[in-house]
């Protein structure tokens, strides 16, 4: 009874358009960001940051903006580990290019050269569609993995290929580094997640986000009544590359710390991405944290209960993570299409019907 719009009435129409319209879900999302900035810093620790946050984090950010570009305009893109090197690759030769500015900055700006060379790429989305997309951003995927191996610039002319996180701070702080404490590094991800979640959330309820929905629906349609497919589908494919481009950026300086490439950002990674989306939840915010957050705790459930607990061999685990994630990517594609995020969104209308059957 506590899930009700009654009496909780709307004077203007900001009030009626807002995110949450019912007062449960305000609080809510208020007491989630609370407990995230000021109660989990004090009670992480580096296991729990490196195996569960920061990868949910980082994850959650590529998760949105592929979800941009496939859920809201409906461009198949096959290419986000590539995008994410890029990200990577950018963010490095900043640090070491420009070790005075500020590691924030060079992860904004990471994430805008990613979304230049991301709507390099998304031009054949003009003529081209679907399968042949798909087709188009898988070899955007091998000739980012191939250019960063093969031009030695882009690595610093190391003897191993390898690139390395330099240490930075942020107001004192260690940021990046061996010495950065595990409250830092989650803090520093948190706020980006924030900021760009809300940056989505707005950018996809708003006139933009209903061009890509109109392209996505139906391209013909929507070129008649207006919409300029250009426009669309390139904005769709930049916003999604800056996305992509800052967890790159993150996950190379402030999770991991040193990268190879073919390793960290082949094609599992952009496939591991499309399967974020497609269990969370395609054309949803809350579904890409969803996919995010499942994908994550997935393969540290199973080896804490199956190995830990239960003495399996840690291949037969990772074997029935795959067998697991593949199964319900079948069950979601044919029974549910829209994902955890629909299954959650159906449990909120029956819990504000609750108990009344209509």
């Amino acid at each position: 009874m506590f899930y009700r719009e009654a009496g909780d009435f709307k004077t203007t129409y900001t009030d009626d358009n807002q995110t949450f319209p019912i007062k449960f879900d305000r609080y809510r999302y208020y007491a989630v960001m609370f407990a995230a900035f000021a109660v989990i810093p004090f009670l992480i620790n580096d296991y729990w940051v490196n195996a569960i946050f920061l990868p949910f984090l980082i994850y959650a950010i590529a998760a949105i903006g592929l979800n941009i570009l496939v859920g809201y305009c409906g461009q198949v893109s096959l290419g986000t580990g590539g995008f994410m090197a890029v990200g990577a690759y950018a963010c490095y030769k900043l640090m070491t290019s420009f070790p005075d500015i500020n590691l924030f900055f060079h992860i904004i700006i990471s994430g805008g050269i990613t979304g230049l060379v991301c709507v390099l790429f998304g031009l054949p989305s003009l003529r081209i569609k679907g399968f042949y997309l798909a087709v188009a951003t898988l070899a955007a995927q091998f000739f980012l993995v191939w250019l960063f191996n093969r031009v030695p610039w882009f690595y610093n002319y190391s003897a191993s290929g390898q690139i390395n996180a330099p240490e930075r701070t942020l107001f004192g702080i260690a940021i990046t580094g061996p010495n950065t404490d595990a409250w830092a590094k989650y803090l520093f991800c948190l706020v980006f997640v924030t900021v760009l979640a809300l940056i989505a959330r707005n950018l996809t309820r708003g006139t933009i986000g209903r061009t890509w929905m109109a392209i996505r629906d139906m391209d013909i349609a929507a070129e008649i009544i207006g919409v300029n497919p250009l426009k669309a589908k390139i904005s769709a494919f930049a916003v999604s590359g800056f996305f992509v481009g800052v967890s790159g950026a993150l996950f190379f300086s402030v999770y991991l710390g040193a990268v190879e490439v073919g390793e960290v950002f082949g094609i599992n990674k952009s496939f591991l991405v499309l399967f974020m989306i497609i269990i969370g939840g395609l054309g949803s915010i809350f579904g890409s944290f969803a996919g995010a957050a499942f994908l994550v705790l997935l393969p540290v459930f199973l080896k804490n209960v199956l190995v830990g607990g239960l003495g399996w061999p840690t291949d037969l685990a990772a074997h029935l993570e795959f067998l697991i994630i593949g199964a319900l990517i079948v069950i979601f594609l044919i029974a549910e299409p829209h994902g955890l995020a629909q299954l959650w969104r159906v449990a909120k209308e029956k819990l504000r019907l609750w108990p009344f059957p209509h």
